[in-house]
């Protein structure tokens, strides 16, 4: 459970992540500038997606927002956190532009590490019914 709660987080970070680091590299921003925007998506498609399944549900929008910031806010932290970092430390992965292999590279590398790093963490959230648990009750 904790590992699919995961992925889930990685599917709209990733979305936001990717998008924020094209959108950034792009436009020719610097490694910070890029990575606000990165992390700023990486949270409007994670809160997004499980919206949308809550919504889904017949959930109103204040009820689905509100339990999509449970279930995800911690998840999406640890990742955006643990990835950005990632990218960071990767010499040249910031600056090395779209076409790059090493650009690509890294951000799969960081966004693998994250998820890693991110399974126990979902795992110890769940087992206290918090996190990813809070949805649950609105999947059919």
């Amino acid at each position: 459970m904790a590992a699919s709660a995961t992925l889930h987080c990685l599917t709209g970070c990733a979305i936001g992540e990717v998008l924020g680091m094209v959108i950034g590299t792009a436009l020719g921003w610097g490694s910070l500038a890029t990575i606000a925007l990165a992390v700023a998506l990486a949270f409007v498609f994670g809160y997004a997606l499980t919206m949308r399944g809550v919504l889904k549900a017949g959930v109103g929008f204040r009820q689905a927002l509100k339990v999509a910031l449970a279930a995800d806010t911690v998840s999406i932290i640890v990742m955006e956190v643990i990835d950005n970092g990632v990218m960071l430390v990767v010499p040249g992965a910031m600056e090395a532009g779209l076409a790059s292999v090493l650009f690509w590279g890294a951000l799969a590398f960081a966004f693998a590490v994250a998820f890693v790093v991110t399974v126990p963490v979902n795992k110890w959230l769940i087992g206290r019914g918090r996190g990813h648990a809070v949805v649950h009750a609105y999947h059919h």
